[in-house]
């Protein structure tokens, strides 16, 4: 079944994870939407916060939509804003930390992992 909705109209939730500070949520298409294979999650870091530093077993694909801040691939912080499209590897460790006027962004994932389990947050 298709589904539109706008992406501020779809409240956040909090992430409450290990490494997670200040990280909220909100799932834009899902498994519980009906999508089989992928998922389109947003995410909003508040100034100061970031992602859980991290790796996992599936890619996936970030766009900034809003703010800025950093991102840590390959070992290294890179500067991020908006407009910037982000391939996170499969096992690649990676984090996203805001700057001062906060951070948000869309991130796609697939709906499983390659072992079968549930992916975060689909």
């Amino acid at each position: 079944m298709p589904l539109i909705r706008n992406i501020d109209e779809v409240k956040p939730a909090p992430i409450d994870m290990p490494g997670a500070e200040r990280v909220s949520m909100a799932m834009m298409v899902g498994r519980e939407h009906g999508a089989p294979n992928f998922s389109l999650r947003q995410f909003s870091v508040e100034p100061g916060g970031c992602s859980p530093r991290h790796s996992h077993d599936y890619e996936h694909e970030v766009f900034i939509i809003e703010g800025g801040g950093t991102v840590l691939l390959e070992g290294a912080e890179r500067p991020i804003r908006p407009g910037d499209v982000i391939f996170v590897p499969p096992d690649q460790e990676h984090q996203f930390r805001s700057g001062d006027q906060g951070l948000r962004f869309l991130c796609l994932v697939p709906a499983t992992r390659n072992c079968g389990e549930t992916t975060p947050g689909s």
